[in-house]
């Protein structure tokens, strides 16, 4: 069967695929449809937090689609009732709303805000975002994103929205008019190419938020449930937002998407929001094994010390590459290999050519998140094939 064919025939060309078929996968590894297997440093965009089909999610999604799969939300479910126990008591939010994805989780954010702002702040609506940030793909959160490639195809984009400077204090109040309500930021930013703020950055923002009144939005849909090597990357800054988001690793591979706030925040009343598949007690269940799998095991801790481990390997790595690897950066496991030039399709593509699946995040840089109960020897292993791949790389450049 020729699956290229396929998708080009049947799916809208909305991006740009690996020539690799997944018909399995196994904790760390997949299998395309010829049995060749990859170490997988991409885990679904840090979506399989315990790795693939995991038994304790595994376990759980079977248990549930076989007792119920979908209610409509006029009706509790206990999965449903779990989950939100369990991140509550883990967490310095008091309520939370269940949703599908990120994008609607962002959506959700900033309608939550913007309603607080009408309630609280003389109908402020606007919400300060900053450069590089990305925050979904609604048209929206387009908008709310500070990457103008997302935004162009999609102008004139809805207002509300005002992007400063990552990284800049000053920039955010200069930024703060009575018609502001709040800012949104990703504690480490992501899809921007894994950008860590300095550490005062947080808390200086936290600080004039309290000052102003504004609403603290904190994006960890993809920094959330471990990553960065605590439960929530805010608890490593020491900062805690007024709403947040999660998604991606929440699930252990099901879709699923997450507003937390805290009780002055958690302003919406019957009938101003609202999901059909949100809170599905199937996604729910997966949710719970996932999270509560994670605490009880403290993957966090692993994911900490096993970013380092990883860290350390590549810097090495870019002492023996320095004409490849201009740098290493990250937090927990989710961390970027600046390279030197425009080169990380090409070397995505030797890594998946040699069993190693790696993300091109931008034009010169890979991003590596791997599964956050990742161990030692796998690294080892992707490092070794990463070494490869770039002995391969420089090879062909020469020749």
């Amino acid at each position: 069967m020729d699956w290229v064919a396929l998708e080009k025939k049947y799916f809208m060309s909305t991006v740009v695929r690996a020539p690799l078929t997944i018909v399995k996968g196994a904790g760390s590894y997949v299998w395309d449809e010829q049995g060749r297997s990859y170490l997988d440093f991409v885990a679904g965009w840090a979506v399989n937090a315990l790795g693939h089909c995991h038994p304790a999610v595994v376990t759980a999604v079977q248990q549930q689609v076989a007792e119920l799969i979908q209610t409509s939300n006029h009706y509790y479910t206990l999965p449903q009732l779990k989950l939100a126990e369990l991140l509550v008591e883990n967490s310095c939010l008091d309520k939370i709303f269940l949703g599908n994805s990120g994008a609607e989780a962002s959506e959700g954010a900033v309608k939550l805000a913007r309603r607080y702002g009408k309630l609280h702040l003389n109908g402020a609506y606007e919400v300060v975002t900053v450069t590089g940030s990305f925050h979904g793909r609604t048209l929206a959160m387009v908008s709310a994103s500070g990457q103008q490639k997302y935004q162009q195809p999609y102008t004139p984009l809805p207002s509300g929205f005002i992007n400063v400077e990552f990284n800049n204090l000053e920039a955010i109040k200069q930024a703060t008019t009575g018609t502001v309500c709040a800012v949104m930021l990703e504690p480490v930013q992501g899809e921007g190419g894994v950008n860590v703020p300095s550490p005062e950055y947080l808390k200086g923002v936290r600080r004039w938020c309290d000052e102003k009144g504004l609403v603290l939005i904190f994006d960890e849909i993809q920094t959330g449930i471990g990553r960065t090597g605590t439960l929530f990357a805010y608890q490593s800054y020491d900062v805690e937002p007024d709403i947040m988001t999660l998604a991606k690793g929440l699930g252990g591979g099901l879709p699923i998407g997450a507003i937390m706030a805290k009780d002055k925040y958690s302003v919406f009343t019957a009938g101003e929001h609202g999901s059909t598949f949100g809170g599905n007690p199937v996604t729910c269940a997966a949710a719970y094994a996932t999270v509560k799998y994670v605490i009880e095991n403290d993957i966090s801790r692993n994911a900490l010390d096993m970013g380092r481990y990883l860290t350390e390997r590549l810097m090495r790595l870019k002492e023996k590459h320095p004409n490849m690897i201009a740098g290493v950066r990250g937090k927990g496991l989710l961390i970027a290999v600046q390279l030197n030039g425009d080169i990380a399709g090409a070397l995505a593509k030797r890594c998946l050519e040699n069993g190693l699946l790696v993300n091109n995040v931008k034009p010169d840089a890979l991003r590596l998140m791997p599964a956050l109960n990742i161990t030692q020897q796998e690294i080892d292993e992707a490092i070794e094939k990463l070494n490869t791949a770039i002995v391969r790389l420089g090879s062909s450049d020469q020749g």
